[in-house]
């Protein structure tokens, strides 16, 4: 049934009938386009076998949730509207299979909340205790994917997630960029003028400094694995009547059954995380990609500069440069590059033969679709 806008008097009781009517187109809509999906599935069954198949396609859904926004009209905003459909398609890919998710547990971390925004709800989520181990489930095949931390705005690059490419097969299928509010918390039954001790993991107590020195000065700073490993102590320790706080996010705090003292009490408002999506295929190009790369230098003056030199010639953009040490050499070091563009676009393929002629190594870690959300 379709109902024209002009056509209806503007009382509440015609516009809730309108909503009811309107959500039942949508319900059918959303029925149909799972139906479709489902057809997918049996199609690329018949085509790939089961054991070759591969559901998801991050270029696909990149360009799809690219599309919702450009179309979008209002009056709801891009990333909202991005949200829904980000969902939807999440719930239709469940019925074709449902996909399991390594992520840098315990559950209630930043990078739980990362992959529930980049896969949608409809995922199985599985919580690992170290980043490695996010890496080796994926590469048994227990894991679909893994989503694991790589850059904080403020506090830096996390090298331990750059060190696990370096003996790893695995690809970056993906990026999630996640806005970064903490929250100091408490048991519901605890006082917070009572708290002595604060526990969090110890980029988000760096990150929430200023903030602390500020108003919980006389609090005692204690680090631990993840901020959702702080809020499940502090929830312990109210249970035992102990002044324990914790500073953590939303997902945490609903999670360990916590309160909110303060809400967003990082230092720096636009505090956002990076995360990367880890898999086994490459990725087709969608159109708006990034490409990352592991780069050994030869030992020799100039050789930095060389390796750079290719990417203003041919006019490819590099948005991030990382030292780590070789770890094989003394004084040796390997450089990861971040630059726009798919590995097989031809501007990119010159670069990359460039820089294999004039590195030790060149390891193309992936390319992959720019963050949506």
């Amino acid at each position: 049934m379709t109902i024209k806008k002009d056509t209806i008097p503007m009382t509440l009781p015609l516009l809730r009938d309108r909503i009811d009517a309107i959500d039942a187109q949508i319900q059918d809509l959303i029925n149909e386009r799972a139906a479709c999906a489902q057809k997918v599935a049996e199609v690329k069954l018949a085509e790939q076998g089961d054991h070759n198949v591969v559901f998801y396609r991050p270029e696909r859904e990149a360009q799809v949730l690219r599309r919702v926004m450009e179309r979008n009209k209002g009056p709801l905003g891009n990333e909202e509207m991005a949200k829904i459909f980000r969902q939807v398609m999440s719930s239709c890919l469940a019925l074709e299979r449902p996909m399991r998710i390594a992520f840098l547990g315990p559950e209630g971390t930043f990078t739980q909340q990362a992959a529930l925004k980049h896969f949608g709800q409809s995922i199985v989520s599985a919580p690992m205790a170290a980043i490695d181990e996010v890496f080796r489930e994926v590469e048994s095949g227990a894991a679909n994917y893994g989503v694991v931390p790589v850059e904080n705005s403020t506090e830096g690059v996390v090298n331990h997630t750059l060190d696990s490419f370096r003996g790893s097969r695995l690809k970056i299928c993906g990026e999630v960029e996640v806005r970064i509010h903490h929250n100091l918390l408490v048991a519901p039954n605890i006082a917070p003028d009572d708290v002595t001790h604060i526990y969090s993991h110890q980029q988000s107590l760096a990150q929430c400094r200023a903030w602390l020195d500020r108003y919980w000065p006389h609090a005692e700073r204690v680090a631990v694995s993840s901020n959702a490993e702080g809020a499940r102590l502090a929830a312990e320790a109210g249970k035992n009547g102990k002044a324990v706080a914790a500073i953590a996010g939303d997902i945490a705090c609903q999670l360990y059954g916590l309160e909110v003292v303060s809400a967003n009490i990082e230092d720096h408002p636009e505090n956002t995380t990076r995360f990367l999506i880890i898999g086994n295929e490459k990725v087709p190009a969608s159109g708006k990609d990034k490409t990352s790369l592991l780069v050994s230098a030869k030992n020799e003056p100039g050789a930095l500069y060389r390796l750079l030199e290719s990417f203003e010639r041919h006019g490819v953009d590099m948005t991030r440069l990382e030292t780590r040490p070789s770890l094989i050499s003394k004084w040796g070091y390997v450089f990861y590059i971040d630059f726009w563009g798919h590995c097989e676009d031809e501007a990119c393929q010159v670069v990359i033969d460039e820089l294999r002629e004039r590195a030790s190594e060149v390891k193309v870690l992936g390319s992959y679709p720019v963050a949506v959300l």
